[in-house]
C-alpha cells in the first residue's frame, strides 16, 4: 500500500442533503474529510491521512505508511434521496483478513464516538447522531439483520442501532454483498460525529 504511486480519493456529493462533500482515502477505509467543495475536501486528505494511520498505530492496528501527498480524485458520486453513495471499489468484497481488521477500526471508532459523548454535549451533533442511528439500523437490515428496539432516549436508540450491526456484519461475513461500503461510512461517520462533539482546540 506504500509507495509513490498516486493515492486514489473518491468523492462524495450532497451529503446530509446539502451542500456537504466527502473525500474518502480509497486504501484507509473509514478515512475521510468533509468540507464545503470538492477541492477542500481532498486538499484535507494528507492531513486526515496521516492522522488517522497515527490513531490506528495508537491502538495496536497496523496502518500503512503513505510516501507523498499526492492524493487525487478517482470517482465521484452523489448522495442522493437519503442514500450515501457508493463507488465502483464499494463492489468488491474484503478479504477475511481485511474485514477483521476494518471491523476492529469500527469498534475503535465507536469508542472514540462513545468517549466524545460522555465528554461532551449530544445536543452538538444530533443531526449527525441520528444519521448514524437510522443509518446503523438500515445496514443491519440489509444484511438481513435484527432491528433496534424501541426507546424514547436518542442515545439508547444510536446504541442498540450500533449493536444491530455489529451483529449483522459479524454474522453476514466479508463476502455480504455491500459490506465494504457499510464499514467504510461507519467508521467515517463515528469519526466524524466525535469531532464535531470536541471542543474547538
Amino acid at each position: 500500500m506504500a509507495g509513490t504511486m498516486p493515492h486514489a480519493i473518491f468523492i462524495e456529493t450532497g451529503l446530509d442533503g446539502r451542500d456537504t462533500v466527502a473525500a474518502y482515502a480509497a486504501e484507509l477505509p473509514g478515512c475521510a474529510t468533509f468540507a464545503t467543495t470538492a477541492d477542500d475536501a481532498a486538499a484535507a486528505m494528507p492531513s486526515r491521512v496521516s492522522r488517522f494511520a497515527e490513531w490506528l498505530r495508537e491502538h495496536g492496528e497496523d496502518a500503512p505508511s503513505f510516501v507523498g501527498d499526492n492524493w487525487y480524485e478517482v470517482e465521484r458520486a452523489v448522495a442522493a434521496d437519503g442514500r450515501r453513495a457508493a463507488f465502483t471499489l464499494d463492489e468488491l468484497p474484503p478479504s477475511p483478513h481485511e474485514f477483521a481488521a476494518w471491523s476492529r477500526w469500527l469498534e475503535l471508532a465507536r469508542e472514540a464516538l462513545a468517549d466524545a459523548l460522555d465528554a461532551g454535549d449530544p445536543l452538538a451533533a444530533a443531526d449527525l447522531l441520528a444519521a448514524i442511528e437510522r443509518q446503523d439500523s438500515g445496514f443491519a437490515a440489509a444484511l438481513d439483520g435484527r432491528s433496534p428496539g424501541p426507546s424514547d432516549d436518542p442515545i439508547d436508540r444510536l446504541y442498540e442501532a450500533r449493536d444491530c450491526l455489529t451483529d449483522a456484519l459479524q454474522a453476514a461475513g466479508p463476502a455480504a454483498d455491500g459490506v465494504r461500503r457499510i464499514l467504510r461510512l461507519a467508521i467515517a461517520d463515528d469519526l466524524r460525529a466525535a469531532d464535531a462533539l470536541r471542543p474547538p482546540a
